[in-house]
């Protein structure tokens, strides 16, 4: 097994922290200290039909100027929806340098809540590939690049190395990505972990129990008397899935186990200290055995942070536009700077 990252794709920018924002910690927590960007102006609704019913809310953004540029499809993390603040500063970058981006809200995240009963999980790709499905087709005419942050990376992963369903997906994206579901449960309820746990864990139930969820009793009771992430899958999304536990369900949809399947340009960015998800996950893949993946392992980063010290735009924003172009996928017209 590898002991020490692989190195970075050709062309990329090296990650260097940018003061104050130092180690993995406050890397993590700089855009709730400080806010993120302010939302895009406009954007469109989209409602994505499911095959039973339930319809996924999107927001896309087009860019000023049609530049003939794959569509961006970007899922959100745990808890997450079209608002995080990750994902309206990669939104707000993307589109100002030529791509159209549409932000998918899972089954049962807020902006999908008023028109789904059901909820996502970490590998619920069949509503991924029915989202995809039901796009209008003058969105795909130049073809669809997914990006995953956080959670949705290990949806991302997980869809590509299943083999993306025969949908015009060109290539991928994963940022901060639990590959390992299992260990990463594990690191998060670790004592050093406490803030971040029961941050998630509250917003976990709250979106979990949001008015408008089809939910048995015995669900909604095993959501509010949840100890921990560990208990909130065991004793809930598993069962609501059909695994026998909690290991069940990590096992069966944790990325690592699909990254052989992946056939597309892959791009994988995770930070080393990053707190919720172990380095460990990723220095014991063997990643040259995967010819279609790249993968960039930073020292530093946190979790979604890659703040930098050369601009004030994310790394992991501006590694991602560089590779897309680098791989035939970027705007034509005139967007290759910031």
């Amino acid at each position: 097994m590898p002991d020490k990252p692989p190195a970075s794709p050709p062309l990329l920018p090296p990650f260097r922290e940018r003061a104050p924002w130092f180690g993995g910690d406050l890397q993590t927590l700089r855009n709730i200290i400080i806010g993120g960007p302010s939302e895009l102006p406009g954007g469109e609704r989209l409602l994505l039909a499911m095959p039973d019913g339930d319809r996924l809310a999107a927001r896309l953004d087009r860019p000023a100027t049609e530049a003939n540029a794959p569509l961006i499809v970007l899922a959100h993390g745990l808890a997450g929806s079209e608002s995080s603040r990750h994902g309206v500063a990669t939104a707000r970058y993307l589109v100002s340098q030529g791509w159209p981006v549409l932000r998918l809200n899972l089954r049962g995240s807020a902006p999908s809540r008023p028109t789904s009963g059901g909820r996502y999980h970490a590998g619920k790709t069949e509503d991924l590939a029915a989202a995809l499905r039901g796009l209008p087709a003058e969105l795909m005419r130049n073809g669809i690049v997914l990006i995953g942050n956080s959670l949705g990376g290990n949806l991302v992963l997980k869809f590509i190395g299943e083999g993306g369903c025969g949908l015009p997906v060109r290539a991928a994206v994963a940022v901060s990505t639990p590959i390992d579901l299992a260990a990463t449960c594990a690191r998060m309820m670790a004592p050093r972990n406490f803030a971040y746990h029961r941050y998630m864990l509250d917003h976990m139930k709250r979106e979990a129990l949001a008015p408008g969820a089809e939910l048995t009793t015995a669900e909604r009771a095993a959501i509010a008397g949840a100890r921990n992430v560990y208990e909130f899958d065991d004793l809930f999304v598993a069962p609501h899935f059909g695994y026998r536990g909690a290991e069940d369900y990590y096992e069966a949809n944790a990325a690592k186990n699909f990254l052989a399947g992946a056939r597309l340009p892959t791009l994988i960015l995770q930070a080393l200290d990053d707190p919720w998800i172990p380095g460990e996950c990723y220095r014991t893949i063997d990643w040259s055995t995967l010819p279609a993946i790249e993968t960039v392992l930073t020292p530093g980063g946190g979790h979604m942070g890659f703040h930098g010290a050369d601009s004030l735009t994310p790394w992991h924003d501006r590694a991602t536009a560089q590779w897309l172009r680098r791989k035939g996928l970027g705007p034509r017209g005139p967007f290759e700077t910031e």
